[in-house]
């Protein structure tokens, strides 16, 4: 046999296997879910249904592992946050240890906590809900703008030669496909901004607001995020005077059925490009230890305390 004919049957092999492991995951998939009450087999039906809508990029691995960790996992706490939860849930991140002011800016599809000392958002939050399809939004602005709301100003020009990329905290793509044009268009005002470097941002940073956009509503009904720069004790700063992160945290969190659960990460500056989300999952504990934030205040103690040590196995 040819060295190509060996390559071809190898090929052959694997796209059999994989089609085996798909059918018999169908048919264990299929008897459980005849099982099942009727509000369960509707959620279920559901996933099932967004899973082949291509626009939400959900693999059908992802449907089983789903089905266990919302019924079976232990990644849930039974709580619920009961203030608004248009843009945030748990309500507006405290300032703890944060050692400066922070302004909120309120915007169509996100919220931003802003500081003016650091001249970069200490926080965004935004959430993100399902569609019947994920439409392609509408091209993006060709231009970032100074917030006039901010004392800082600082202008899309500081940037310019720096080496970072102006990075989104809250992502066009996300905000656009959910909230239209004219809230993408305040994902380019520089509150919003802060200095990422190009790997990093077109990397696993890209790679997990996408997530966020098309698979987790798919998949989870809606989600709520929060993310930001983390700063050092004395960061490095752009010639303007705009503090430079040395790393950026993201929080998401899901509600199912009367019960929450959160996965968090932290990216280094450094990050390279293709790497693996996995190698970055934290606690909610040490994203709170690093950037001196608060969050999830609106729920009680325990569950609070409960929710924040627990350090997901694996990115959603």
């Amino acid at each position: 046999m040819s060295a190509r004919a060996r390559k071809g049957a190898r090929r052959g092999g694997k796209i059999k296997a994989v089609f085996w492991f798909n059918v018999v995951l169908l048919a264990v998939m299929g008897g459980w879910f005849v099982m099942q009450p009727e509000p369960r087999r509707a959620e279920v039906s559901k996933l099932v249904e967004n899973y082949f809508e291509k626009s939400k990029r959900i693999e059908l691995l992802d449907v089983a592992q789903d089905i266990y960790r919302l019924y079976y996992s232990g990644d849930f706490v039974t709580a619920t946050a009961a203030g608004d939860r248009t843009h945030i849930y748990g309500g507006l991140p405290a300032t703890g240890k944060f050692p400066h002011a922070i302004r909120v800016l309120v915007n169509k599809g996100y919220i931003a906590g802003y500081c003016d000392a650091l001249e970069n958002p200490a926080w965004v939050a935004y959430r993100v809900g399902d569609v019947a399809k994920v439409e392609t939004p509408a091209p993006r602005p060709d231009n970032f703008e100074t917030d006039l709301r901010t004392a800082a100003r600082v202008p899309s020009s500081a940037y310019t030669n720096s080496g970072y990329d102006r990075g989104h905290m809250a992502p066009n793509y996300a905000v656009a496909t959910r909230y239209g044009e004219a809230a993408q268009r305040e994902t380019f005002l520089m509150s919003n901004i802060a200095p990422q470097r190009h790997a990093l941002n077109a990397g696993v940073w890209k790679e997990m607001e996408m997530k966020v956009a098309t698979s987790y509503p798919g998949r989870f009904g809606e989600v709520w995020v929060l993310a930001g720069p983390v700063f050092g004790v004395r960061p490095a700063k752009l010639p303007n005077g705009t503090a430079v992160p040395e790393a950026f945290f993201m929080i998401v969190i899901d509600e199912s059925d009367g019960r929450i659960r959160a996965q968090a990460l932290i990216f280094p500056q450094e990050a390279p490009a293709g790497a693996d989300a996995r190698r970055f999952v934290v606690s909610i504990d040490e994203v709170e230890r690093r950037t001196g934030l608060d969050f999830l205040t609106e729920l009680d103690a325990v569950a609070e305390d409960s929710l924040e040590s627990k350090h997901v196995d694996r990115v959603w």
